[in-house]
């Protein structure tokens, strides 16, 4: 399914009222073939994803993975302040050293650390030294491993 292109609507013949009606039949036709396309490309691969009775996009229309522009981070803003994950988050480990290196850490950032301290994997989280002044990752502290019950 190819995308409607508005190149191929043309208002020549259509935006005087002396224009020809014979005309501007055939810019009328181009513009229907163009709308029809956007009609039939509702819910279409190059189309564009419909909208369901609560006015939402469903699961099925977004995307697996979202890629932002280079060097622009991916914001999520939602009305309540508050992001709701409904299953697990998964953090890329990295190291202490790729962790010390990164320039662009902001309090508050948290990452999976997978060689902290002794070796052991931890996670970290970005926060200002109060006495240094600088923001540096500080290990969380983990307890024990969960248990069934």
């Amino acid at each position: 399914m190819a995308w409607a292109n508005s190149a191929n609507i043309v208002t020549t013949n259509l935006d005087a009222g002396t224009d020809s009606p014979a005309a501007a039949r055939g810019d009328l036709k181009a513009a229907l073939d163009e709308l029809t396309l956007v009609i039939n490309g509702r819910g279409q691969a190059n189309g564009v994803a419909p909208l369901n009775a609560a006015s939402k996009v469903a699961a099925t229309y977004l995307p697996d993975e979202l890629n932002t522009s280079a060097s622009t981070d991916l914001t999520l803003d939602p009305s309540t302040d508050k992001v709701r994950i409904e299953h697990i988050l998964n953090l890329n480990p990295q190291t202490v050293a790729e962790l010390q290196a990164r320039t662009d850490i902001s309090e508050g950032d948290i990452a999976f650390c997978s060689n902290g301290a002794s070796g052991a994997a931890c996670l970290a989280v970005a926060y200002q030294d109060s006495s240094a002044g600088d923001i540096v990752w500080f290990r969380v502290a983990l307890g024990a491993e969960i248990a069934s019950s």
